[in-house]
């Protein structure tokens, strides 16, 4: 058995490889090219010599991007790693090079291949559907950043716009401020100007609305200066600028992934779920998968998941912490989950207020309602089975009359 370490950066990438007694075979550095890895291809080949690519283990510090496309369409096996459990490994100097990591790497695979997955590509519709999901989120947040600034924008100038709607980033309050940017354009304005406002943008009640929010102009409400409101005006125009075509694009990644979503034959499982909705179903089939041979058990789900806890003991001191090492989206979406599921689930609301009763806070209480949804979860994916709650909460009486 052979053992590379591949150090990757993003323009060019450093291999080694051990063999079963520790001995160093080569290394070498190739850039992250068509040309740089047919090379590294070609150099692991030679390498093996009449072996099988099986005899080959490449350890490397990431699941994504090229390289480790390249890797798994030429069949090289390949064992990702946390960085932090190489970083354990460093010597006590602390010394870091490229070709001290690849070293590294490949001293880990041979170390501890046996405690390592190999990593099993996703489906084509797995994987389109987990970037797309994770292009979105991404999106979302960057809409979440843009809502704060312009909130404390409209704060500092323009506080009783916020008191007009509900909700900052719907289309008919992007419109309105558009249409009148400062509170002093937006005095000047006939019921009838604001209702067809409020029709351009489609809102559903658009001449009561205009009313209710004529006669709040009129009322009394703070006003900043001159020269606060042109600056802010003008800041909250850009914001608002680029707050409206970013919200049209999310609604077109959603009309996208709902569509390649009703594709999937599990789409039905994950619509179950309650109140998993349009957003949180499809991503939770995108990063758990749909290769059922992936994880062992549910705690596998639940380590990855990041709702498992790990213990950390030293001397007198033993505590329970929360997970670090696990796959954030997967991790955001379980949790995102767990706590829309409090809403309409009385079994996960009551589970969720028993740990805040314990003096759990918010965060940790979610969590360990995620780690319970895991175990549902994991066994519905395995069996192929809708959600029931009927089904669960008989489930959870028999154990509980068993543990009795």
């Amino acid at each position: 058995m052979f053992y590379a370490g591949i150090d990757w950066a993003d323009q060019k990438h450093d291999a080694l490889v051990l063999d079963e007694a520790n001995r160093k075979l080569g290394a070498i550095r190739v850039a992250h090219s068509p040309e740089g890895l047919a090379k590294l291809d070609a150099w692991l080949a030679q390498l093996l010599g009449q072996q099988t690519k099986d005899q080959m283990a490449c350890i490397i510090e990431t699941t994504h991007g090229l390289l480790i496309a390249f890797l798994l369409e030429h069949d090289w096996p390949v064992y990702p790693v946390n960085p932090r459990t190489v970083d354990r490994k460093r010597s006590a100097s602390g010394a870091k090079t490229d070709t001290i990591d690849a070293y590294l790497l490949a001293k880990t695979g041979r170390a501890d291949l046996a405690d390592l997955h190999r990593l099993t590509p996703d489906s084509e519709q797995v994987a389109e559907l987990k970037l797309l999901t994770r292009d979105q989120s991404a999106l979302i947040q960057m809409q979440t950043r843009l809502v704060n600034q312009l909130t404390a924008c409209l704060k500092a100038y323009y506080p009783v716009a916020l008191e007009l709607f509900t909700k900052v980033q719907q289309k008919s309050t992007l419109l309105f401020l558009q249409t009148y940017p400062t509170p002093q354009a937006a005095m000047l304005a006939s019921v009838e100007q604001i209702t067809t406002t409020l029709k351009q943008a489609r809102h559903p009640q658009a001449k009561h609305v205009a009313q209710q929010i004529a006669e709040r102009l009129k009322q009394p409400y703070l006003v900043a200066n001159a020269v606060t409101t042109r600056t802010k005006s003008r800041l909250m125009l850009v914001l608002v600028s680029q707050l409206v075509p970013l919200l049209e694009q999310i609604a077109q990644y959603d009309k996208e992934i709902n569509a390649l979503f009703l594709t999937h034959p599990d789409h039905a499982l994950f619509e179950s779920l309650p109140r998993a909705g349009q957003r949180l179903a499809p991503r939770l089939l995108a990063e758990i998968g749909d290769d059922r041979s992936r994880y062992q058990q549910a705690s596998s789900l639940q380590a990855l998941g990041g709702t498992s806890p790990v213990l950390f003991q030293s001397g007198m001191y033993s505590k329970a912490h929360r997970r670090l090492g696990c796959i954030k989206p997967l991790r955001n979406a379980l949790q995102q989950f767990a706590w829309q599921s409090t809403q309409s689930e009385p079994w996960a609301r009551d589970y969720y207020q028993r740990k805040r009763a314990e003096g759990k806070s918010h965060t940790v209480a979610v969590r360990a309602l995620a780690n319970v949804w895991v175990r549902i979860i994991f066994a519905m994916w395995q069996h192929h089975q809708c959600y029931q709650t009927a089904t669960f909460e008989q489930a959870q009486h028999q154990h509980a009359r068993r543990a009795a």
